[in-house]
């Protein structure tokens, strides 16, 4: 019996339009009902997932950050953030390579330097609370930061995710997107924390699924005992995966997850 259940967001649950295809809040209503605890797991921050989530945001536990942030029903349950010198070194790095833009994700806000488009509009999409600074070494300090955000023009997979991680060993840098990778600290991760949410409540891997579409999915595919990927999904995790759902446009996941909750009416 399935008793948690996380998925991401972006080109996993979301549709084309990037919304929760129509249903998603009476679908996790019923999990809920029936004890299935869901979560979305996600880069985004937490007062964006509330906005999504809200008529059923004290019913379903919040994976933000890529797993750097864990919240349920307001309180925060797990934090682990960059430390300052190394989001330091990180931004140094970031400016000095042509066409990355960082965005610093912090717990309670996120903020960004530059207004160049479309990294500003791409930038506010994902963040609700999102403050143009003059610079982002003026934020340190001030909030715990959960990761770094680099939108990558010339594309992430090409760009920015062969040239950052030997310029920052300390550190994970991971896909996030077709123009996005996220640098977090080396434990922060979605499969952590979904080993953490499993220790908490006491969840067995076997009785946890879980959906994601890119790389940054992917330790939280392997911390589950069902893992999917829709059919749009990064085709190397489609490979690693193997088991599938139709794609984000078609509603895959919430097909599944409907499934799921009839296999716990049994």
């Amino acid at each position: 019996m399935i008793k948690f259940i996380a998925s991401d967001l972006d080109g996993t649950l979301l549709d084309g339009e990037r919304k929760l295809p129509a249903g998603t809040f009476e679908v996790v209503a019923k999990l809920a009902a029936r004890g299935v605890l869901f979560a979305p797991a996600s880069g985004r921050q937490y007062a964006n997932l509330v906005r999504f989530f809200g008529p059923v945001k004290d019913q379903v536990l919040f994976i933000c950050e890529n797993g750097a942030l864990v919240k349920f029903r307001g309180e925060t349950l797990l934090l682990d953030p960059v430390p300052v010198p190394l989001v330091k070194k990180a931004l140094a790095e970031i400016r000095a390579l042509p066409g990355l833009y960082p965005v610093l994700c912090c717990e309670k806000s996120a903020y960004i330097e530059d207004d160049v488009l479309p990294f500003a509009e791409e930038s506010r999409g994902a963040y609700d609370l999102c403050e143009t600074v003059e610079s982002l070494d003026g934020v340190l300090g001030r909030e715990a930061v959960c990761k770094i955000a680099v939108y990558d023009g010339f594309g992430s997979a090409v760009h920015c995710i062969r040239l950052l991680p030997p310029r920052l060993p300390e550190l994970r840098t991971t896909l996030s997107g077709a123009y996005w990778c996220d640098i977090s600290a080396p434990s922060a991760n979605k499969g952590e924390a979904v080993c953490f949410v499993r220790e908490k409540f006491g969840f067995k891997r076997e009785e946890c699924a879980a959906f994601g579409d890119h790389m940054n999915d992917y330790e939280m595919l392997l911390a589950c005992g069902r893992a999917y990927v829709p059919e749009n999904a990064y085709p190397p995790l489609k490979a690693l995966v193997g088991q599938t759902v139709p794609s984000n446009l078609e509603g895959g996941v919430l097909e599944k997850l409907m499934e799921i909750y009839r296999e716990n009416t049994l």
